[in-house]
């Protein structure tokens, strides 16, 4: 599952404490492909700098360098879909070039998007999309889904 998440849906998932951890596990675990483009990063370390630390936004985006399910994505469109807040537009023009499943936000400003309009765009609430992970990875009974065959926990498995 690839994704786009916008700035306050990662400040929400990060904190070990959130309600919304499991969306920054899943990233963490590479069970969903992050895309981002170079914009959403800079966006990503200011925000989280000025919300936390510049320490933590560094250890974060330090995280996110190397691991195989953060797409960085090269952006030659610029859609410029979102007129009341034109900021927003980079989350847009990543999930476009991307080809993401879900932009995850819940911010207002996207609510002019469509998934019937052209580019169609998938919008999420985070709770919408805390669902859709709960019910994909099969979280509530703590079992691992591989394709389509579940193996519970603890199993033995030889690989």
């Amino acid at each position: 599952m690839r994704i786009v998440i916008d700035t306050n849906v990662l400040l929400s998932s990060i904190s070990r404490k959130s309600q919304f951890r499991l969306i920054f596990d899943k990233i963490l675990d590479n069970s969903i492909t992050l895309a981002v483009s170079h914009d959403i990063l800079l966006e990503y370390e200011e925000i989280i700098a000025k919300k936390s630390s510049p320490e933590v936004a560094a250890n974060i985006l330090r995280g996110f360098e190397d691991r195989p399910n953060i797409e960085y994505i090269d952006i030659f469109f610029n859609w410029n879909l979102i007129e009341l807040d034109p900021d927003d537009n980079k989350f847009v023009d990543c999930y476009v070039a991307s080809g993401a499943e879900y932009l995850v936000t819940n911010d207002h400003h996207f609510d002019i998007l469509s998934p019937n309009a052209f580019p169609p765009v998938y919008i999420v609430s985070i709770e919408e999309f805390m669902e859709i992970i709960q019910t994909r990875f099969d979280t509530d009974d703590q079992n691992i889904i591989f394709g389509k065959g579940k193996v519970d926990e603890g199993s033995e498995l030889d690989f």
